[in-house]
């Protein structure tokens, strides 16, 4: 199961991925500005987010599968409308289809794996995690390709073909059955489990801040190395590309320190690693210096990942982690679906030097609460 799941997340991460390399030339062929991009995106990371809670929740009342396999599906579905639909309306259509099969799949598929392990549950979910980072790369590949050969829709498509190849391997794998049950959401419950102390209500504000920060920098990304760095279309899909090879080796690493360590006190270091090397990137020109940023700034923010889904996990009872991460990270994906509409907007009206630096505070300002959550408990 951990390894369905993962490759799964891989692929769909892939596909997810392409968006960012592929941005500048999705806008000039839909003919829309970057604010209005921003907007679309914000749109995708809106319904991933909105999911989040009755995804995890039904997953524990009634059964991981019962989620998954048609999260899986709508992935299907989602990915294939961006290969063949035309339009602004199709790219809209698309996203929102792609949100919600991946937010029916995300957390059940992370309950499955924290029920699976337990006193390995940070290096578990940092070897799920790195599916993010191998889905970038592969995203990285296939947006050179197309931009070289293609057109920026072609690589939508085998992205559906193998996630509906893995969709009938986890059904056919799976030991669970399927079981619809009450639709009720203890929505009331979860929250007052959440916010039950200072220092929980500190974490989930950190965090929030922290995926903000993710979802700015993610979708941005290349596209800020070609308009304020002077990179070409390929040149900047490489470097994106860095960013995730750091994270494949980084988040297992993190994750199994943080089954030995306190998770809070290696969060603040990933945090404060991350802050410095956005605020240098942000100033600097220098090709070495914008490398030997962009490689610390991904050892430090990918750190981050496994240790926020263990860290609630760890605080939530054994029969309500799906619905508390759940609603957790429909917190954290709220503030991440703020952020590729906050860089779009700073950027069309200040530059991106302003709004990057703009990330590099939030990071601060994620540090200094979880250091004073570790010094609390």
């Amino acid at each position: 199961m951990l390894l369905t799941v993962s490759l799964a997340w891989a692929v769909l991460q892939a596909g997810r991925f392409l968006l960012s390399p592929l941005l500048p030339t999705i806008i000039a062929d839909l003919q829309i500005t970057e604010a209005t991009a921003g907007i679309a995106l914000a749109l995708f990371q809106g319904v991933y987010a909105i999911t989040q809670y009755p995804g995890g929740e039904y997953s524990d009342r009634w059964t991981r599968a019962t989620l998954i396999v048609p999260g899986l599906a709508l992935l299907v579905v989602g990915f294939a409308t961006f290969g063949v639909a035309g339009g602004l309306a199709g790219f809209v259509v698309a996203a929102v289809v792609t949100g919600l099969g991946k937010g029916f799949f995300a957390i059940p598929s992370r309950a499955l794996i924290s029920d699976l392990f337990v006193e390995r549950r940070g290096r578990a979910l940092g070897l799920y995690a790195a599916g993010t980072d191998l889905g970038g790369l592969l995203a990285s590949g296939l947006a050179i390709l197309a931009l070289t050969y293609a057109t920026w829709r072609t690589p939508f498509l085998p992205v559906a073909v193998v996630l509906g190849g893995l969709t009938v391997l986890f059904a056919l794998w799976s030991t669970e059955g399927y079981e619809v049950g009450s639709p009720r959401l203890d929505a009331s419950g979860t929250i007052r489990r959440l916010l039950a102390s200072p220092a929980q209500r500190r974490t989930l504000v950190a965090f929030g801040l922290f995926y903000f920060m993710v979802g700015g920098f993610i979708n941005f990304f290349p596209t800020y190395l070609i308009e304020a760095k002077g990179f070409d279309q390929q040149l900047a899909s490489a470097t994106f590309a860095v960013v995730f090879a750091v994270g494949i080796t980084i988040k297992p690493v993190a994750g199994g320190l943080s089954d030995r360590f306190r998770r809070e006190s290696i969060a603040v270091v990933g945090l404060l690693v991350a802050a410095g090397a956005l605020a240098v990137l942000s100033f600097v020109d220098a090709r070495a210096f914008i490398y030997v940023s962009v490689v610390a700034l991904a050892i430090g923010y990918k750190m981050e990942f496994p240790l926020a889904d263990a860290i609630i996990f760890d605080n939530a009872p054994d029969d309500d982690r799906g619905a508390d991460l759940g609603a957790a990270r429909a917190f954290f994906l709220g503030a991440n679906a703020v952020g590729p509409a906050y860089v779009g907007i700073v950027a069309t009206y200040l530059g991106y030097v302003v709004a990057f630096a703009g990330l590099a505070v939030c990071l601060v300002v994620a540090a200094g609460l979880l250091y004073w959550d570790a010094r609390v408990r």
